[in-house]
């Protein structure tokens, strides 16, 4: 009997939904790999590079692109200058052996849709009421040194935006998994992940 392939499991969400709570519980309690991605900006005190992210550079970007292996790239403006976080086809991913979780945004979800094509790609759209979600960064933006309430408005609204119900349809995303209870909603996304790697 022929063996089934991995998936690409892509979570993703609004700010303060709790994405990076499920990602680490699922990496631990399941078989699945991560894909490392690629930035341009400069390793952080307690990075390592290859753990949390390759650190290659403007340069590194240039070549990598020159070769026709970047497969998404997303830049922002920092008072720093421009940082680009971008995922490359650099054999981390092998659909024959492994399934792999991701974290990420919804364009780069398109894009590697696009890439390796719509039936590896399984999107995990987190879903959290705007008022409990508002709240939950509120509390945990006290907690910083020095809050940022500007920055914490701003990626509020922008969520609204990248993530409306039209782009989420022309996505092909129509479940959405509400993570108003963790443990619900873990065990929700298990079951999806149980069918699809039985298919």
């Amino acid at each position: 009997m022929e063996k089934n392939m991995g998936k690409i499991f892509y979570l993703m969400g609004k700010s303060a939904s709790g994405k990076d709570t499920l990602y680490r519980r699922l990496m631990e309690e399941l078989p699945l790999r991560t894909i490392v991605p690629y930035t341009t900006r400069p390793l952080r005190e307690g990075e390592e590079n290859g753990r949390e992210y390759h650190f290659v550079g403007e340069a590194g970007l240039a070549r990598l692109r020159a070769q026709g292996r970047v497969i998404e790239c997303r830049t922002y403006q920092t008072v720093h200058g421009p940082w680009s976080y971008f995922t490359v086809d650099d054999g981390q991913v092998n659909l024959a052996q492994a399934s792999y979780l991701v974290i990420g945004t919804l364009e780069s979800y398109i894009k590697m849709q696009q890439y390796y094509g719509s039936e590896a790609l399984v999107p995990i759209y987190i879903y959290v009421e705007d008022g409990e979600r508002l709240q939950r960064a509120l509390n945990r933006e006290r907690l910083q040194s020095v809050p940022r309430y500007a920055e914490l408005c701003r990626r509020f609204l922008a969520d609204e935006e990248d993530f409306s119900g039209e782009k989420l349809r022309n996505a092909g995303i129509t479940r959405s998994y509400s993570n108003q209870d963790a443990e619900c909603c873990l065990k929700n996304i298990k079951e999806t992940m149980k069918i699809e790697c039985e298919v």
